[in-house]
């Protein structure tokens, strides 16, 4: 039965606010996921730690577009957790995610915030 999997700009029209998602990618050169995203190291270990810290998220595809077609689902996570720097879930999310230093701690991967403001807009990355 097939599935469906709306894109990050929706979902965030629906919770009608920010939202946060990931991507991943296959290697260093930012190349996206495209048949094996179940396989993606970085997207394994995600997805344990949201599982095992009570986090809610699903699938979503990126940000819609009338000018290009993604060919399938690549592997993104939408987070259902409000982008709020006061938010103890949150910290502990960009705790998990983040170097103090604001750098990514997995690699293969992209941490991302779209804002309810900007659309069908370019996102924000972490």
């Amino acid at each position: 039965m097939p599935q469906l999997v709306e894109h990050i700009d929706a979902i965030a029209r629906q919770v009608g606010r920010d939202v946060l998602y990931l991507t991943f990618f296959e290697d260093s050169a930012e190349v996206s996921v495209r048949a094996d995203w179940e396989e993606n190291a970085s997207r394994k270990e995600v997805v344990g730690c949201l599982d095992a810290n009570g986090y809610a998220w699903k699938k979503c595809g990126e940000i819609a577009s009338d000018d290009w077609m993604v060919m399938g689902y690549r592997g993104s996570i939408y987070i259902d957790t409000a982008y709020d720097r006061e938010d103890p879930v949150y910290l502990k999310l960009e705790h998990f995610l983040e170097n103090p230093d604001g750098t990514l701690r997995l690699s293969k991967m992209r941490f991302w915030a779209l804002s309810i403001g900007l659309g069908n807009g370019s996102p924000c990355q972490f």
